[in-house]
């Protein structure tokens, strides 16, 4: 680049342009709409930062008389009104960066607020896809940790700029007014001071990232072990996630230290910076006054407003490290926002009406993996008001066939269609609305049993809510409870056993009244006790529904209208029990018979 390229890249205009280009111009701007509408007093809070940094300059220029007049003429005796006006000022100073502080608090937790409200919004529209590759602490750090690092550093950054900005402003003034020899000198060290922070983002830039996936694996570890403190305890697992924990720790450790090499040398080089500036002050300065050029006044007043210009700039290295996790923390929100979830309305999406004739998988394949396919070439046709059962061995891909319905997944190939049209057109709300589904591990939210079976129906009347109930057969149990149906379950429904869940999410799924209902194993995980009487709920469930059943126990599928054997992701067969079970040598027939078999032991 030879020196017109240079010169070029200097001129101001392509300074602002290149600002204007930068990341961190680019995230500030991108923060501004939720600024605006606190936009009164967030800028009411910039404004006052104004005098609080203005009014360093009053103590400095207050010395210049009292030093020429006092200390050193010895012509008048010492004016009153100079320390009363220091006070003054000082207490003023102290009122306004409390008004500050207060506002920045009050606009930031909004701030804050809004942010988070619209990351748990885009959270809300990834795909199931997006939450198996993450971990919850991936999930907590990024959506909730990064929302609080932004706004705080935006504001407690803007608030400090603003503040010393004008504070550096006003000190600038006062070297000039007294010495403009001095001055240069004193900017010219300042300018040397801030040079070792314009490569220093890139330096920390790999180990902030270590740090940050550090901290989001102590969440993870406090996660697993509050959700997994049975299994910890019942296989004495306390040694080995206690040494897990402790590797974590290490590598936070580790990484603390590592941005402490390199950032820690900042403050000590820059006080070094500093009192070179200080030294070749005092040293010119005394020339300076045994020529006469200025006053001892200007050279107190002058070294006072250099040392208050200096003392900020000497410790920003140790704050600088902050500075920049709040801009990173700015990047990784909007990474976040930007990021287009892959299952998601088209621009042309059709309202669904509900199912009138039929659902067709055609020529389906899937993968979760590229080139590991785990369904190949479905092709099936269920009419409305069938009750389809799919049943093979364990991994087979029966959970992952009936998870593309509802578009947890989308298909790799082929299509799934509903009276002729690829669900993929609907919208999805219509879609989902459409569709009931029962898991085997049912998650039940914090709150009452009401709470969590109105979430089928929120706006459903306390006389469905009562069907309800009788139709899962939970009215006995609600029956014996003191506070009845507004009983707390605790967090996951912690508080009831399995089939007392299994029931709730029954009943949820039975408000729902949806026209098509999936059944994942939702017995396979019950004592035949409580599976009896589960499997009395499921059976009022699928009522005149198009049901898809996943079983474990052939037994509860025998009376399908048709069952498909899925294995190695493939339908190998497809048919009534009876006609099953008269294929010489058929796979279904084999399951059963090994079943029968083993039940006929076990009693």
């Amino acid at each position: 680049m030879d020196i017109s390229e240079k010169l070029q890249l200097i001129r101001p205009k392509n300074i602002i342009e290149r600002i204007k280009t930068s990341q961190m111009y680019i995230n500030y701007a991108r923060m501004l709409p939720y600024v605006k509408p606190y936009s009164f007093r967030a800028m009411l809070a910039i404004l006052v930062c104004i005098p609080i940094g203005s009014l360093d300059a009053v103590i400095a220029l207050s010395l210049k008389p009292y030093m020429d007049l006092v200390m050193v003429e010895k012509t008048v005796q010492s004016p009153w009104y100079i320390p009363l006006a220091i006070v003054a000022f000082t207490v003023i100073q102290g009122l306004l960066n409390y008004l500050a502080t207060y506002l920045n608090t009050w606009v930031g937790g909004k701030i804050t607020n809004d942010l988070k409200m619209d990351l748990y919004k885009k959270m809300l529209t990834f795909e199931t896809a997006y939450f198996d590759k993450k971990k919850s602490g991936d999930i907590v750090f990024h959506f909730n940790n990064d929302a609080d690092k932004a706004c705080s550093g935006l504001l407690d950054n803007l608030k400090v700029f603003v503040s010393r900005l004008f504070s550096s402003i006003s000190l600038v003034c006062v070297l000039f007014y007294n010495s403009w020899q001095l001055a240069i000198i004193a900017t010219v060290i300042l300018g040397l001071a801030f040079a070792p922070l314009a490569n220093i983002r890139k330096k920390i830039k790999a180990v902030m990232d270590q740090s940050v996936t550090a901290c989001s694996a102590v969440i993870t570890a406090y996660n697993e072990s509050f959700a997994g403190n049975k299994t910890i305890t019942s296989y004495n697992l306390s040694n080995i996630q206690e040494s897990k924990f402790r590797s974590i720790l290490t590598n936070i450790f580790t990484t603390k230290i590592k941005l402490t090499q390199r950032t820690s040398w900042l403050s000590p080089m820059m006080h070094i910076i500093v009192s070179v500036g200080i030294g070749a002050t005092i040293w010119y300065g005394s020339h300076l006054i045994l020529t006469k050029q200025i006053s001892s006044g200007n050279f107190v007043s002058f070294i006072t407003a250099l040392i208050m210009l200096y003392t900020p700039i000497k410790n920003l290295g140790n704050n600088f490290s902050a500075v920049q996790f709040s801009f990173m923390a700015i990047e990784r929100v909007f990474k976040i926002m930007d990021k287009i979830p892959r299952i998601r309305d088209r621009e042309d999406a059709q309202e669904m009406p509900g199912l009138k004739e039929k659902i067709v998988f055609d020529k389906v394949d899937f993968q979760y993996i590229k080139g590991k396919k785990v369904l190949k070439n479905i092709n099936l046709l269920v009419k409305k008001g069938e009750t389809i059962a799919l049943v093979g061995n364990s991994g087979g891909g029966k959970s992952t066939m009936v998870s593309l319905i509802p578009r947890f997944y989308d298909v790799s190939a082929g299509a799934i269609r509903i009276d002729g049209i690829n669900i993929k057109r609907f919208k999805l709300y219509d879609l989902r609305k459409n569709i009931a589904v029962v898991f085997q591990d049912n998650f039940l939210f914090s709150g009452s049993i009401k709470e969590n079976i109105l979430l089928g129906k929120p706006d459903a009347t306390d006389e469905e809510v009562q069907q309800a109930i009788e139709m899962a057969y939970l009215d006995e149990f609600i029956a014996t409870l003191n506070d009845g149906i507004e009983t707390q379950i605790g967090e996951r429904g912690i508080l009831l056993s399995g089939g007392q869940k299994q029931r709730v999410a029954i009943a949820r799924a039975f408000i729902k009244n949806a026209p098509i209902v999936i059944l994942d194993e939702a017995t396979s995980a019950l004592d035949n006790k409580s599976e009896a009487v589960v499997q009395k709920a499921i059976d009022n469930l699928m009522k005149d529904k198009t049901v898809f059943v996943i079983a474990h126990r052939l037994s509860t599928v025998q009376n399908a209208d048709r069952i498909a054997v899925i294995n190695q992701g493939e339908m190998v067969e497809l048919g009534t029990h009876d006609e099953l079970m008269a294929i010489e040598n058929g796979k279904y027939k084999a399951l059963y018979e090994m079943q029968f078999k083993k039940q006929t032991v076990e009693v």
